[in-house]
């Protein structure tokens, strides 16, 4: 039986959602300071904080050892030229052997506890933010640059080695360093101790704060230009056989050079800004060890030290400025890892706008219903006071023009957003208190375009089910009409789809996806055009399948074909957002 509502109000399409996402989107992304950003990845580290523990004692230790082997050299020449030392010259050569070798050891700990530090925090973040992807999908991610976030998950992502691997630690063991080294020159002059202490918060406090104001915000743009050029190749990838068939490569050639000389324009600056940044760091040191030389001759000459009190400090400073340097280089290098550090931050404080239900009601499909629900993004309504009853085992159809709000009614039934007014139930459950996992073992979802991975068929149908057989795959794929097909592969279901599953044809693809929501053997079928792609014939035995080989599934069947509609037992038309 078939009852056609008429429906009028004001259109409202699909387009109009997306433009709204994206700006939406564009208020939340986040600008945040480096403090700030600095602030969360250290907050990151708890994890593993034995492992930075031994790497800054590891780094410590090597400095020093590092250091004191060019003190005990000056010590040994002093022994030489006669110098009355507590040391001998025995001693000092057993010293320096036993420094040189712990300074090797303990420099490759440093390094292998850091590298490991990076590299597990990298994967750990890596999880982090595809646990958010997944959490933010399909609503927060409609309308995303796909480019511009395969740029996010990889080399953004993959930068935060810098910060984990040469800042943390490096930090820390400058700060004790450096405290270390001013005692020891202390020793000898408080004056000269505090040449040395000025010396080091110079060349590994100033210096960098000073190249990281001048440096601006150049490294968030290179970070944002470098994820656009990402998803513009991306882009134009995918749009190959359009660009050719429209003669538009050398406009897009064209763009593509814009960009790389945009971002071309923003590393040259960064690279000006790190060789200033050395020429400043190399000068003010040099000024430091003049001045340290001067202020200690002079000291000599006035009576105040002696010859070792002059020329200890002085090498002691002039060995000692390695972890500081590192610090100083921070200034510029660190622009481009707090901006790739902003942009991953960016994406895990994303709130989803559908959260996960966790432990929540576990159902068994009876029917569904949609009552009285008002769908819209801030001003643009997309439904408006739609009610849809669902009886099990029975094939309901919504027919309407592209963009009246098909395809949204059945997202709202998905729970991939939540409705403003109204309910979506579900067995007489709301959606929003049935378990999330409950709810996508209940239903099957099958969108015009289906997305293939590259990997063979078989493993792209066995993602709606795992543990599937091969005689249950086959059996869904027979269903869909696409069984005949496969077995003419070369290596029939083990044949390997191109990515995207470019090597497919639209309706082959269709069919594949139909199959695997006939693998998923969900209760509750939702069908978002699935014939659009497909000829007549195929078109006629899917439909049969559908109705004959259901086996008392229900569906809910989009489609603007009257001949797919006309297995429809119910049939519901919406124009322009409203149904009734």
């Amino acid at each position: 039986m078939r009852n056609n509502i008429e429906i009028s109000t004001e259109r409202k399409t699909d387009i109009s959602i997306k433009n709204t996402k994206k700006k939406r989107d564009k208020k939340q992304s986040g600008n945040h300071g480096g403090f700030y950003v600095m602030t969360r990845l250290i907050g990151l580290i708890k994890p593993l904080l034995l492992f930075m523990m031994l790497a800054i004692f590891a780094g410590l230790l090597g400095h020093l050892a590092a250091s004191f082997i060019t003190i005990l050299g000056v010590l040994a020449v002093a022994n030489i030229l006669g110098f009355s030392l507590s040391v001998s010259i025995t001693t000092i050569f057993i010293l320096v052997c036993v420094l040189a070798l712990l300074r090797g050891v303990l420099r490759y700990a440093e390094q292998a506890c850091n590298h490991f530090i990076a590299f597990k925090l990298l994967a750990l973040i890596r999880d982090k933010v595809f646990r958010a992807l997944r959490k933010l999908c399909p609503a927060k991610l409609d309308g995303k640059d796909k480019g511009d976030l395969i740029s996010v998950i990889t080399s953004d992502i993959e930068l935060l080695e810098v910060f984990y691997a040469h800042t943390v630690s490096p930090v820390a063991i400058a700060c004790f360093f450096c405290f270390i080294i001013c005692v020891f020159i202390g020793s000898y002059s408080i004056v000269s101790s505090f040449i040395a202490l000025a010396a080091y918060l110079t060349v590994g406090v100033v210096i960098p704060i000073v190249t990281s104001r001048i440096s601006g915000d150049i490294g968030k743009k290179f970070r944002s230009e470098s994820g656009g050029f990402s998803g513009f190749i991306l882009d134009s990838l995918r749009g190959l056989p359009e660009i050719l068939q429209y003669n538009s490569g050398k406009d897009r050639l064209y763009e593509m050079n814009r960009r790389v000389d945009d971002l071309s324009s923003c590393e040259k600056k960064m690279r000006n800004i790190s060789g200033v940044n050395q020429s400043v760091t190399n000068t003010v040191i040099l000024f430091f060890d003049l001045l340290m030389l001067f202020t200690s001759a002079t000291l000599y000459y006035n009576g105040r030290t002696d010859f070792l009190g002059v020329l200890v400090p002085t090498v002691a400073l002039m060995s000692s400025f390695g972890p500081v340097i590192a610090l100083a280089n921070l200034g510029s290098t660190l622009q481009n890892t707090f901006a790739a550090g902003d942009r991953v931050l960016d994406i895990l404080d994303e709130r989803p706008s559908v959260e996960e239900i966790v432990g929540g009601k576990q159902i068994s499909f009876k029917n569904a219903s949609v009552q009285n629900v008002s769908f819209s993004y801030e001003d643009e309504m997309i439904l408006e006071d739609v009610s849809v009853d669902i009886l099990k085992g029975s094939i309901v159809g919504i027919v309407g023009r592209s963009g009246s709000g098909k395809s949204t009614l059945l997202k709202l039934l998905m729970r991939f957003w939540e409705v403003d007014k109204g309910r979506v139930l579900l067995s007489g459950v709301n959606v929003n208190e049935i378990d999330t996992g409950n709810l996508r073992d209940i239903e099957s979802f099958v969108t015009q375009d289906t997305h293939l991975f590259h990997d063979s068929i078989r493993n792209n149908l066995k993602i709606a089910r795992r543990d599937a057989t091969d005689s249950e795959i086959e059996t869904a794929c027979k269903k869909a009409s696409v069984h005949d097909f496969i077995m003419t592969l070369p290596k029939g279901y083990d044949t390997a789809v191109g990515e995207l599953g470019d090597t497919l044809s639209g309706g082959e693809k269709q069919r594949i996806g139909l199959a695997r929501a006939f693998l998923h053997n969900s209760d509750l079928l939702l069908l978002d055009e699935p014939t659009s792609n497909l000829d007549s014939l195929n078109e006629a035995v899917i439909l049969k399948a559908l109705k004959e080989s259901r086996d008392n599934k229900t569906v809910v069947l989009v489609s603007h074909r009257k001949s797919t509609i006309r297995i429809a037992e119910r049939t519901y038309s919406v124009e322009r957002g409203r149904l009734s």
